[in-house]
């Protein structure tokens, strides 16, 4: 019966993809490539990492084709090889979210003080920048804003924030978002405007999110994406209070 020797030799080529995420640096090096191409020094630099350490994770990940190459001068750029690969990546840490109870017990370890634990939806942040309702802020590297940001959204990376708080306007909420939901960055930007007296917050997730959900167009390295308009949604809680933070403030 050939249906068992098929099985295996099949499963086995999955168990491929398996082995090349079962690594919390290779993880994060994936994460890190969805917000824009690098090379192995950027890569290092980024998670701290030795650059052998580095080399040897993108070869494994290359060998499962789940990164490619491509040429920039002398240099060599590690890029995301499919759209599905995100998917593939977001699947494991719903699982994570969903299995392990780890997971929350860190994020509450974590927690940084002052930031509400409410966020703005996703849909929701977009509907209120067309209105002008909020100011948007990418707190990534500019790198990665370069590479691909919401539309209207203000680039103030978040070790230059002091620099840019004078620009900041006070006559509407500010919201922040960063890498994703597994980055810390739009908090501490949230913690470190609310100190200074604006009314901020950040957006559920982030950019990797709005990837997965094929939001935002023009991301380099991994093609056309769905216009924003394919998703719709109706107001949550979170926006309507800063609709109405908004015209407390304005009033």
């Amino acid at each position: 019966m050939a249906a068992p020797t098929f099985r295996r030799e099949v499963f086995a080529e999955f168990a491929r993809i398996g082995r090349a995420l079962a690594h919390e640096h290779r993880l994060e090096i994936l994460d890190l490539l969805a917000q824009a191409p690098r090379n192995v020094e950027a890569i290092a630099s980024e998670t701290r990492l030795p650059v052998a350490s580095v080399s040897q994770h993108l070869q494994v990940l290359r060998r499962a084709r789940l990164v490619e190459t491509e040429r920039e001068g002398t240099h060599v750029r590690y890029c995301i090889a499919d759209f599905a690969v995100l998917e593939l990546c977001r699947a494991v840490t719903r699982v994570a979210e969903r299995r392990l109870l780890e997971v929350p017990a860190i994020f509450s370890r974590w927690m940084i003080d002052g930031v509400p634990g409410e966020r703005v939806a996703q849909a929701d942040a977009v509907r209120l920048l067309a209105a002008g309702d909020i100011t948007l802020i990418d707190v990534r590297p500019p790198l990665e804003y370069s590479s691909g940001h919401l539309p209207g959204a203000l680039s103030v990376p978040l070790d230059e924030i002091e620099e840019h708080i004078d620009s900041l306007p006070r006559d509407r909420p500010i919201v922040t978002y960063c890498r994703g939901q597994y980055c810390l960055s739009a908090d501490e930007a949230v913690a470190y405007l609310r100190a200074r007296g604006f009314n901020a917050m950040r957006v559920e997730g982030g950019w990797t999110e709005w990837l997965n959900e094929q939001r935002w167009p023009g991301h380099g390295g991994l093609g056309a994406l769905s216009d924003v308009e394919q998703r719709t949604g109706t107001g949550s809680g979170a926006r309507r209070h800063v609709q109405d933070q908004a015209r407390s403030i304005r009033s």
